[in-house]
Parts: C-alpha cells; structure tokens; sequence
C-alpha cells in the first residue's frame, strides 16, 4: 500500500512523503564447491526485460522467520538446498519511497532439492531459468555496472569478502 505522510521542519514548514509500505523480502548468494554462484534470470516488468539476480522472495507467508523464507526461496527458484547458512546482512531497497528491507544471506555447501510441497511456478517464476557463473566473474560485473539489480550487488560484494575473493578486475 501506499501512504503519504506529513513532516515538519524545525521552522515549522511541512511537507509531504509518499511511503510504499511492503513486506520485507530475502536474497540469496547460493555459491557451491567451485566458486559459481546460481542465478535466476527472469522477466521484470518494471525495467522492461529479463535481469539476472540472485534468488529472492518476498516474506509473505505469517510467521515465516527470514532464515526459513530464505531456505524456502532457494529450493523453490533454484532447486537447492544449502548446508551452511551465512547471513549478511540487511539492506534498504530504496529508502527515500519504500519501507522494504531485504535480508541477505550466503548459501554453501549446495545440493539439488525437488521443489516444495505445494509450489507451482506462476507469472515470472514460471519463465525463470537458473544459471551458473563465476563468483569473481559476477563480482567483476557488479563492480563494472554489467550488473544491474542491487540486491544482487550487495550481496555478491558482501559474499565475495566473506569468502575473500577479489572485487575488481586487474587492470593492465
């Protein structure tokens, strides 16, 4: 939903804000023996095409603890299932408009997992496809601007330093 909200200055001055309230969301960095991270691209309608990011969801289930939407969200987009979970942190997806923060986490020790009791992929989740790159590589792109998706960014970067792997391309 959306409210807008009246703020005063210290001279007495208002003026207003428009505040998108949504639920929180989680994101996950799946990286596996090798040093490749899945990613899902899909469409996004908001920017007009197919991103690449790394698996998320929205908490939307009640009750739901992020770690668990966390665990839920990378069975059902990349049919995985991780060992050892590292959180890192959280983010604002946009705090100047939206009151949506996003839980990062690290997944390793990786293995292929059938979807949830009950899942089916609608609207974007059913065009998804799940793709395997580099963690340097990608950390690479998010440094270059080849990727665009901020979630995906920060926690590629947050990864990256947890497992210490470099955040630029050597330059010649």
């Amino acid at each position: 939903s959306v409210r807008v909200d009246t703020l005063a200055e210290a001279d007495g001055t208002t003026f207003e804000r428009e505040i998108v309230e949504h639920a929180d969301a989680v994101a996950i960095v799946a990286v596996d023996a090798e040093a490749r991270v899945a990613l899902v691209e899909q469409y996004r309608h908001a920017t007009g095409g197919r991103l690449l990011e790394i698996p998320a969801g929205t908490l939307d289930v009640p009750g739901e603890a992020p770690a668990a939407a966390a665990a839920r969200e990378l069975a059902e987009e990349a049919g995985l299932a991780a060992g050892r979970w590292t959180p890192l942190g959280r983010v604002w997806n946009s705090a100047g408009w939206s009151d949506e923060a996003t839980t990062l986490y690290l997944a390793t020790e990786l293995r292929p997992v059938p979807p949830p009791a009950g899942y089916v992929p609608r609207a974007e989740e059913a065009a998804m496809d799940v793709v395997w790159r580099r963690l340097e590589e990608l950390v690479a792109d998010a440094v270059d601007g080849t990727l665009t998706d901020a979630k995906t960014v920060v926690g590629l970067l947050r990864a990256a330093a947890r497992l210490g792997v470099a955040t630029a391309r050597p330059t010649s």
